[in-house]
């Protein structure tokens, strides 16, 4: 039997299979046939920002969306599928070097090798990730974690972020609206045990006193980068907008579809028409209803998005948008004189929602290190076990 030799990964473990309640058939040697199989393929990646989706066997990487070219696939003799995780996984291993195939040698149509893609590092926003809603759940935690590991960072470097005692009190000075209706924290015990989870699975917690998980992310990022990596920000947040680049992309948790789906470059300027570096000034304007900050509509009636667009085209930050008012006429006359009259006003919004770079904390060359997975199986059946155990959902 001919098939398409597949990179060997490691297979998401069955009790992840169970806790997403996959039902899609495995497919087996009695159901392939191999009269059906071509002797090659040509297959296209999935499309940028397809969501990770739970399947029964196998994990790969094809929901990376850094290749937008399709790949040439030429079928090879490989071992007959099996629906045993461990069989299917060895068999593909066996298979001779020069039939794998591996991102430094994949070709596009042109046959030509493609260029090697930096290696990634992924920092995890543990916090939102503990809320069903605006309830805590570990239950939710833990769901999201395992999809996490099985499907979309698998080996690559793991770093988990927490906000630290009192990250809020500095925004909260500024602005005493900002995030005043969120819970604080995800509760002492739970949050050791979030912690303990995530050490078993051999990755390293970062929490800073008096900041905010975001500031810390932004902070390691800079870092990251400055040493060859590319960065994936695992976060349902959009403040972390503002960083994406070529090299820094998120990875959001949909709850919609039980799913990670990857947001890039790409996504951003399709979405807003804009580039991320004026995400923030952008956000300024608009404000963040799901953090109290009030948007400069609720002021003037009728400044909305597509005024502050183009304006931020024209003029490229806020800061130079608002010199220049102060001195010649920038806009319609109810633009300018928004401008003019609440200058401050959108000046504190930048300060509360800009994310800090300068936190004192120092990325370690261990956390850059390929994690070790062995553990992940057991610590989170584990994990899930007291869940059931306790009754809790």
């Amino acid at each position: 039997m001919s098939g398409l030799v597949q990179q060997p990964i490691k297979t998401p473990s069955l009790f992840v299979s169970a806790l997403l309640s996959t039902t899609s058939p495995t497919p087996t040697a009695s159901t392939l046939k191999p009269s059906a199989m071509p002797t090659s393929l040509t297959l296209p990646l999935p499309a940028v920002g397809a969501a990770v989706a739970a399947s029964p066997v196998t994990a790969s990487r094809v929901a990376t969306p850094y290749r937008s070219r399709p790949l040439r696939l030429v079928a090879t003799p490989a071992a007959t599928a099996s629906s045993s995780p461990s069989t299917s996984t060895s068999a593909v291993s066996s298979a001779p070097p020069s039939a794998r195939h591996s991102r430094k040698h994949l070709a596009g149509r042109d046959g030509a090798p493609s260029k090697p893609t930096k290696p990634r590092v992924f920092f995890l926003d543990v916090n939102p990730l503990c809320f069903r809603g605006s309830q805590r759940s570990l239950s939710a935690f833990a769901r999201w974690l395992a999809l996490f590991f099985a499907h979309v960072s698998l080996r690559d470097p793991v770093v988990a972020v927490l906000d630290g005692e009192g990250g809020n009190e500095y925004r909260r000075r500024l602005l005493p609206s900002y995030k005043a209706h969120r819970a604080r924290g995800v509760g002492t015990g739970a949050d050791s045990r979030v912690v303990d989870v995530l050490r078993e699975c051999n990755v390293p917690v970062v929490r800073v006193h008096g900041y905010e998980a975001d500031d810390v992310v932004a902070t390691l990022t800079e870092q990251v980068l400055q040493k060859g990596y590319r960065v994936v920000i695992a976060s349902p947040d959009k403040d972390f907008k503002q960083l994406i680049s070529d090299d820094v992309q998120l990875v959001m948790p949909i709850p919609e579809i039980g799913r990670w789906s990857f947001y890039t470059l790409r996504h951003y300027v399709a979405q807003y028409k804009c580039d991320p570096t004026a995400d923030l000034s952008l956000r300024c304007f608009m404000g963040d209803e799901a953090d109290g900050v009030p948007g400069i509509q609720h002021l003037v009636p009728g400044f909305g998005r597509k005024t502050a667009v183009k304006l931020l085209q024209k003029h490229g930050s806020l800061e130079n948008l608002l010199n220049t008012a102060a001195i010649r006429t920038v806009g319609k006359g109810y633009a300018q004189d928004a401008l003019t009259k609440h200058a401050d006003y959108l000046r504190k919004n930048y300060e509360v929602l800009s994310l800090k770079r300068d936190v004192n904390v120092q990325l370690d060359d261990s956390w850059l290190s390929t994690r070790n997975t062995y553990n992940d199986t057991s610590v989170l059946s584990d994990f899930i076990l007291q869940f059931n155990n306790e009754g809790r959902s």
